[in-house]
């Protein structure tokens, strides 16, 4: 891939390799209908001749354009691309584009690592942050790959870097779906380390393994299980409960609890990933309902046209979503018909009884 920008024209020319005549009818389209999707979200106009695309428009959209023509180049190699895949694709990356144009204020929304400057995407996302910034304890609610947790991390490390905390905890209840930690080999650190992963996959991607493990060894990073946090108060800290929805409602209020002075906490799960045993109900779930008119508390919810993982993650998501929504309109009927059904019976039940009080001589009470 070869680029050359004009900024005062806004003109970017953009070379797509390798030059594969059907892979490039893949992603133009029928008619180049995806091209001129991708013109009509972004505001960008398109030209190509074979592989090689010029795109003229406002800067920071022809370079999203130029960006989503990328990804889409390489997806339509091994899938036939629709306007559906197309579409999913440019959410994220149109987002992008008019973030990039709201100018200074972005500022306000930037997380700075040592090894990263980190910008949140979309509203939800910088609302998040926000959010974060403003509150003691903060809450981000929706389905994997929104960034809850990604961001959670980048923010705590910008806490600290900045020395606004002395230390980060990273905490998760010891719960999976269908596993418990007696099966896993080795001590307790070392059964808790594979739930812990997405926490240590962050830590390094914004400080650096060698950091990360200087920063544990000396304890300013701690990961623990949920159950270590019981009977501590933790000051100047930045604590992130994560995968919450797996809490109990007695683990929640102990966690909560626990928040000292000086000190941050967010709270991240997703509702409909409850891995609980059946009948106990989440913590996280009864929490949002019990503190949900307290003052200096945040609250984020994503949702699926939030999730910057693959496009198809985003549909993934939503057809569960549709799926369950569905089952549980399935039920309610259900439920509606066996209701129905129990007062007819008990109707019946009442007429066959003032027939059989009548037919023994009883006064009729009519």
């Amino acid at each position: 891939m070869s680029q050359h920008a004009t900024q005062a024209n806004r003109v970017i020319t953009l070379s797509l390799e390798p030059n594969d005549p059907q892979r490039l009818a893949n992603l133009c389209g029928q008619r180049d209908e995806h091209l001129k999707l991708v013109e009509s979200r972004l505001g960008v106009t398109l030209r190509n001749r074979g592989n090689v695309f010029q795109l003229a428009g406002p800067g920071p959209r022809v370079k999203a354009a130029a960006n989503v023509l990328e990804h889409l180049y390489r997806e339509a190699e091994a899938s036939d691309l629709s306007p559906d895949t197309v579409h999913l694709f440019l959410q994220e990356s149109g987002r992008e584009a008019l973030d990039d144009e709201e100018g200074p204020g972005d500022d306000e929304v930037l997380l700075r690592t040592p090894k990263q400057l980190i910008k949140p995407r979309g509203h939800n996302q910088q609302g998040y942050v926000s959010s974060i910034r403003a509150h003691d304890i903060n809450f981000g609610i929706g389905p994997a790959g929104t960034g809850k947790t990604y961001l959670a991390v980048a923010a705590a490390v910008e806490a600290l870097n900045q020395q606004e905390v002395r230390r980060i905890l990273l905490v998760r209840p010891a719960v999976e779906a269908g596993e418990k930690l007696g099966f896993l080999p080795g001590d307790l650190a070392q059964k808790i380390d594979p739930y812990l992963r997405p926490l240590y996959d962050a830590l390094y991607e914004m400080l650096g393994f060698e950091q990360v493990g200087k920063l544990i060894e000396r304890q300013v990073i701690e990961i623990a299980p949920l159950a270590y946090m019981r009977g501590r108060t933790l000051n100047n800290a930045f604590i992130i409960l994560d995968e919450s929805q797996n809490t109990t409602r007695e683990q929640m209020k102990m966690f909560l609890t626990r928040i000292g002075f000086g000190s941050t906490a967010v709270i991240t799960g997703d509702i409909t990933q409850v891995d609980l045993p059946r009948g106990q109900t989440s913590g996280l779930i009864q929490v949002l309902e019990v503190l949900k008119d307290t003052p200096g508390i945040g609250v984020t919810h994503f949702s699926a046209k939030d999730v910057v993982r693959h496009p198809l993650v985003q549909r993934i998501i939503e057809a569960y979503d549709r799926f369950e929504a569905d089952q549980e309109a399935e039920e309610r009927a259900q439920r509606e018909e066996r209701e129905t059904l129990r007062q007819e019976r008990l109707e019946r039940a009442r007429q066959n009884r003032l027939l059989h009080d009548r037919g023994n001589g009883e006064p009729d009470d009519s």
